[in-house]
């Protein structure tokens, strides 16, 4: 499956941004779903991750209350609503697909196939 993440950008702290990551070549709902980032000189970080059928999520730390993953599979889609930016949220963001369909994994090795990433800067 190919996925490819957009919506990034330039957004002051405080506001928000709602990224987007489409997938071809496959059907995303075989697949569970997650979003990392990662900063200059960061490890890729966890920050959100949603079962096959959308019932389950879990998010890092740092995101939570603050960031929403959804997915609308009908749409080949996968969401993450980004709101209260602050200014530790900048980086490249990560959309992936893990083909272990049984839960929500949430570790970088877990994950089979990556998108190219989106940029989030956000001004304090």
């Amino acid at each position: 499956v190919q996925l490819q993440a957009f919506g990034g950008g330039l957004v002051q702290a405080g506001g928000f941004l709602r990224l987007s990551c489409a997938a071809s070549g496959r059907t995303l709902s075989r697949y569970a779903m997650g979003w990392f980032r990662q900063a200059p000189g960061k490890e890729r970080e966890f920050v959100a991750g949603i079962s096959v059928s959308g019932g389950s999520t879990s998010y890092g730390d740092s995101v939570k209350g603050r960031f929403t993953i959804s997915r609308d599979n009908a749409k080949n889609t996968l969401y993450l609503q980004m709101n209260s930016l602050k200014a530790e949220d900048a980086a490249v963001y990560y959309c992936a697909a893990s083909g272990r369909p049984l839960y929500v994994p949430t570790r970088v090795y877990e994950y089979d196939y990556w998108g190219q990433g989106t940029q989030v800067t956000v001004s304090s």
